[in-house]
């Protein structure tokens, strides 16, 4: 009997201590070398830790764009026997040609970011422009024929004097006005002008006009 009551009096203090650690950790203030519960720690740690929202992933993608780009028409000459030296005609006008490069282009969230050329076709091929250049010597023209020497008046030598011009004034041993009071044996019919010495005397008054009465 004695052992039982021991063995009573030693359960009702465990349960005793058990009730007011109980209490105590319910009541907020945890008795002093009491044991926390499992997970007070875990939870305390879990709430204080901020939310962080996940970082969209970029759109990367990547197509083909055809560029259409011109490609200059050359210049070539040639010679061309059917034009004169000096002379030169376009026979052919040029055209540009077409070139079409395929390019592989990479946008991120809709920027373009790159591009990197993948190939490159000729679609229209150029046409040249062809100038023609003469290469013909054209004759020497003609000389013209020489104009026949005037006829003189009336008697003389022949020829006409280059002491005058105009009319033509014989070469003779002597010229005189005509219709006037001189006895040639050569006339002249006026107006006469004198370009040289009045070897005839055919001015009289001396203004470089003769036979003009």
């Amino acid at each position: 009997m004695a052992h039982s009551r021991v063995r009573t009096i030693v359960f009702c203090l465990a349960l005793t201590a058990t009730v007011f650690t109980t209490v105590s950790c319910a009541s907020g203030t945890p008795a002093r070398g009491a044991a926390e519960p499992a997970g007070f720690a875990a939870k305390s740690s879990a709430s204080a830790t901020p939310t962080v929202t996940p970082t969209p992933k970029p759109v990367v993608v990547v197509k083909n764009v055809d560029v259409a780009e011109p490609i200059p028409f050359g210049a070539v000459s040639i010679d061309d026997g059917n034009l004169d030296v000096g002379q030169s005609v376009i026979s052919t006008n040029g055209v540009n040609g077409t070139k079409v490069t395929t390019w592989a282009v990479t946008t991120v969230d809709g920027v373009e970011t790159g591009r990197t050329a993948v190939s490159s076709v000729t679609s229209v091929a150029p046409v040249d422009q062809v100038t023609s250049v003469g290469t013909r010597v054209p004759p020497p023209a003609p000389e013209p024929a020489p104009e026949p020497a005037p006829v003189a008046d009336s008697g003389g030598g022949g020829g006409c004097d280059p002491n005058y011009s105009g009319p033509c004034v014989p070469i003779a041993s002597d010229v005189d006005c005509a219709g006037g009071s001189g006895n040639g044996p050569a006339y002249v019919a006026g107006p006469v002008y004198v370009v040289g010495s009045d070897i005839y005397d055919l001015d009289r008054d001396g203004d470089g006009v003769a036979c003009d009465k």
